[in-house]
């Protein structure tokens, strides 16, 4: 199981990325499900449709509609969203960020993502950890 941050999501859907097989590896690799937080939905919907185009955002909205990818992390993860975004706001932290970061503590802990700035912050406290790991 893991949960997708924008950069590791949108690096398995464009082939030109630098990490595009670093990302799809790990993917294959995971038997899933790979969980994309509400919180994040627009942020990769909007990378996807003006870098990639709108038939990349049909076949990803596809992949959701299909369970592909779970949409997940909602109502419930708000109060940690929010203690999130008090505890790291000299970061700033963010509240896509908190929402990946949330999602991942109530699954497998695992963060997909190759934006390690803030997530690797928050990684010391032991609750997730980021892959691939940096070396």
């Amino acid at each position: 199981m893991l949960t997708c941050d924008t950069s590791g999501l949108f690096a398995a859907l464009d082939r030109r990325d630098v990490n595009h097989r670093a990302s799809r590896s790990l993917l294959d690799e995971d038997a899933g499900p790979y969980l994309v937080p509400a919180g994040i939905m627009a942020e990769i919907a909007y990378l996807i449709e003006m870098r990639l185009g709108p038939r990349v955002l049909d076949a990803f909205l596809g992949d959701l509609e299909s369970g592909a990818f779970s949409l997940d992390c909602g109502e419930d993860d708000l109060p940690r969203v929010r203690e999130l975004v008090g505890r790291y706001a000299d970061l700033p932290l963010g509240f896509a960020d908190a929402a990946v970061i949330a999602c991942a503590e109530r699954s497998s802990g695992r963060v997909l993502s190759f934006d390690r700035r803030h997530f690797v912050l928050v990684a010391r406290e032991g609750r997730i950890s980021v892959i691939p790991e940096t070396r």
